[in-house]
């Protein structure tokens, strides 16, 4: 029973109610003293005030007494919450494939799901409870770092054992401001590591030999230039060969750096004869005062300092042939008016000239910006860019394409180590994974001087972290940031490589006219080696 004095406290009777027949008043019972709580309050400010009263009076939103809190009652439904909790929690533990290790602030092993078991050959009933430094060399436990300095890092290549090779998430747990322990989530790549290694002897033998046989014959396919077997840069070359079948002009769009020239050399040399001209021209490279000579030509004395023999224009230049604007957008709007000329009339006259002269060439345009937004600037004249856009080749980004990136590096890595005699033979899982994960804002342009750069700084036949701070400059931004992110086109990293894999293997295969001895051979593995990746990768 409560019972609330005149300044609002409240007491409680602790012993039984007096019977009515004897008489005794209840105020004459003792009282103890009790504290009052809302129903909405916090759960800290509750356990203090049952820690030190033992019993409470529960209020309304009116702040009438509406019941009591016991001590004990609280304290059983806080641990039918906690065994609720814990019940969720050991079943996700339980059903995760991820190795999970975490540990507390004196380093003493909490939990360690059954991944991290089979990663590292260690039971949970032995690890549990003891010191994570009585199983790891306490160098080789980048948890320790964030237990001592709070700093989380994710997507990091560690090597815990000299046979083990892993990504590691680690996280600080913080409890009131207070680093209470470290949860770790590693995930093995040794083997993607050796895939890598194998992937890259046997894609430098066939680079070699591809070199070779190109030395013997002639390429046929224009195209072939263009290294990428994604879908989206597959569906680049198929339009540009459809486009290349047809003297229509062209409109490429696309970054700074993905290739749109080319993309246009390919077309030119695909539909104009042997010894056709091929002209291109930077409209963003001439000065405006320039632009009309350079692009017309002039005839002897048509204005002050011309040669007096005259020059022929890049229009006349590329007669019979292909000419390509690049960099469209950036042209002057008295040129624009003069080109549509050209290409409405397919004649021009020299700068100075008398004479028309016949405009007998296809036109490839070529910008990275976008054209109908400077048709509405007032910019680019509309009837210009309808002229031009007859049709159009989009070009992704790399960040778009990133299934191609291990082709590329490879294909790059290949061509500067012969150009600069530095025999590379390994390059690190980590960089391959830095390369990625970074968004590439300069795209091909951009991962090729990065290689480049590798090739030139490196010091023996591996590149490897060492040369990392060469991968970009101080203008341009880093590859493999922490804070880089892992594009939604790409699968797992073991998924590209196996794709790459199968395509070494099917290519050699067909060099060999489907003999698996001499495959085998050639790609630097056992025939035994052999049959069980083709196996596993579904060429059988």
């Amino acid at each position: 029973m409560f019972v609330k004095n005149n300044v609002g406290e409240f007491f409680y009777i602790d012993s039984p109610l007096p019977h009515p027949s004897t008489n005794l008043s209840v105020h004459s019972l003792p009282l103890k003293k009790t504290a009052s709580i809302c129903k909405n309050e916090e759960i800290s400010k509750l356990i203090a005030l049952l820690s030190e009263y033992g019993l409470l009076v529960l209020l309304n939103e009116s702040g009438e007494p509406i019941g009591y809190l016991h001590f004990s009652s609280v304290l059983k439904e806080l641990y039918d919450s906690y065994q609720y909790l814990e019940a969720y929690f050991d079943t996700i533990l339980d059903t995760i494939d991820t190795s999970v290790c975490v540990i507390d602030e004196q380093e003493t092993v909490e939990i360690w799901t059954k991944e991290a078991e089979k990663i590292f050959s260690i039971s949970h009933q032995e690890i549990i409870g003891k010191k994570i430094i009585d199983y790891f060399d306490v160098n080789n436990l980048e948890m320790l770092k964030t237990l001592k300095n709070g700093k989380p890092f994710y997507r990091h290549q560690h090597q815990p054992r000299s046979d083990l090779f892993v990504l590691v998430n680690n996280n600080p747990i913080r409890l009131k401001q207070k680093i209470i322990g470290v949860v770790s989530v590693d995930t093995d790549i040794t083997s993607q590591i050796r895939l890598n290694q194998e992937l890259f002897n046997s894609i430098r033998k066939v680079q070699h030999l591809e070199q070779e046989v190109t030395k013997l014959k002639p390429a046929n396919d224009p195209f072939q230039g263009i290294k990428g077997s994604s879908q989206e840069i597959a569906r680049t070359i198929e339009m540009s060969k459809k486009a290349a079948a047809t003297n229509a002009t062209i409109l490429i769009l696309g970054e700074s750096g993905v290739g749109k020239e080319l993309i246009a050399k390919a077309i030119h040399d695909s539909r104009e004869s042997a010894g056709a001209p091929y002209i291109p021209i930077n409209c963003g490279a001439i000065p405006p005062s320039l632009f009309e000579s350079e692009l017309f030509g002039y005839e002897k004395g048509a204005f002050s300092g011309a040669i007096n023999t005259g020059k022929k224009g890049k229009l006349e230049l590329a007669q019979g042939g292909t000419l390509f604007l690049d960099e469209i957008g950036d042209m002057p709007l008295d040129l624009q008016v003069k080109l549509l000329r050209v290409l409405q009339d397919k004649r021009f006259y020299p700068v100075g000239g008398t004479k028309q002269i016949e405009a007998d060439f296809r036109v490839i345009a070529a910008t990275n910006r976008e054209l109908i937004d400077l048709v509405k600037q007032g910019k680019f004249r509309e009837d210009l860019y309808y002229r031009l856009n007859v049709i159009t080749i989009k070009v992704p980004p790399l960040r778009e394409r990133k299934n191609d990136v291990i082709e590329l590096v490879h294909h790059f890595l290949y061509e500067f180590s012969i150009r600069y005699n530095k025999p590379i033979q390994v390059i690190s899982q980590k960089l391959i994974q830095d390369f990625l994960y970074n968004d590439w804002p300069g795209n091909i342009r951009e991962l090729r001087n990065s290689i480049e750069r590798l090739v030139v700084f490196s010091t023996d036949e591996m590149i490897s972290t060492n040369e990392h701070v060469h991968l970009s400059d101080d203008s341009g931004p880093s590859v493999g940031t922490d804070n880089s992110t892992f594009t939604d086109t790409l699968s797992t990293l073991q998924d590209e490589l196996e794709k790459y894999e199968q395509k070494v293997i099917c290519q050699m295969l067909l060099n060999e006219n489907g003999n698996r001895l001499s495959t085998a051979k050639r790609l630097g593995i056992s025939r035994t080696t052999l049959y069980n990746r083709m196996k596993k990768l579904g060429i059988m």
